[in-house]
């Protein structure tokens, strides 16, 4: 029996794209799963746990009908980071998830890219007011959820490590 590919929808911004996976992103995707930045992710992981999730991000898709975006930075073609809508075995709700890579913090295009998927995801693909799940250490992505209107909700334990949820406000889907 084969699987029916899904075609994951392209979201423009003004400096980003919003795309599938290419194999050719993998080496920028393992940089950050193996560095010390993947550490409020799970990480750092090693190079073939990093090709285990490669392959999952595509298989989100599939799955679901969603999943995370590959952001690739509009003017120099260089993948910038990943974000989009996940939704693991074990966690309550779907939920809004970015990670940003080295060299891209900073410009504003975690915002771009978290504002652009949220609302693709609320018109699209009947996902609205999602939850993002924080580690209160993650300052960086808790003043991003701030900025795109998240509010705190509750502490909460995911993967048995504890975080903070943050509820987003929903966008409507017209």
């Amino acid at each position: 029996m084969t699987m029916p590919l899904v075609a994951i929808p392209v979201v423009e911004t003004p400096d980003l794209l919003l795309r599938g996976y290419r194999e050719s992103d993998f080496d920028a995707i393992a940089d950050f799963g193996c560095s010390e930045r993947a550490r409020f992710v799970g990480g750092p992981h090693d190079r073939w746990a990093c090709w285990r999730a490669f392959l999952a991000g595509m298989g989100h898709w599939v799955l679901r009908g969603y999943g995370m975006w590959v952001v690739e930075h509009r003017e120099t073609g260089r993948v910038a980071g990943r974000v989009g809508m996940i939704l693991n075995d074990g966690w309550h709700e779907p939920e809004l998830g970015w990670h940003i890579f080295d060299g891209f913090e900073g410009q504003g295009y975690a915002y771009q890219a978290a504002y652009a998927a949220r609302a693709y995801a609320a018109r699209h693909q009947g996902l609205d007011g999602v939850i993002s799940y924080i580690d209160a250490g993650n300052t960086r992505s808790l003043r991003l959820a701030e900025r795109l209107g998240a509010s705190f909700e509750r502490e909460a334990t995911l993967l048995g490590a504890p975080c903070r949820i943050y509820r987003h406000p929903t966008v409507g889907g017209a």
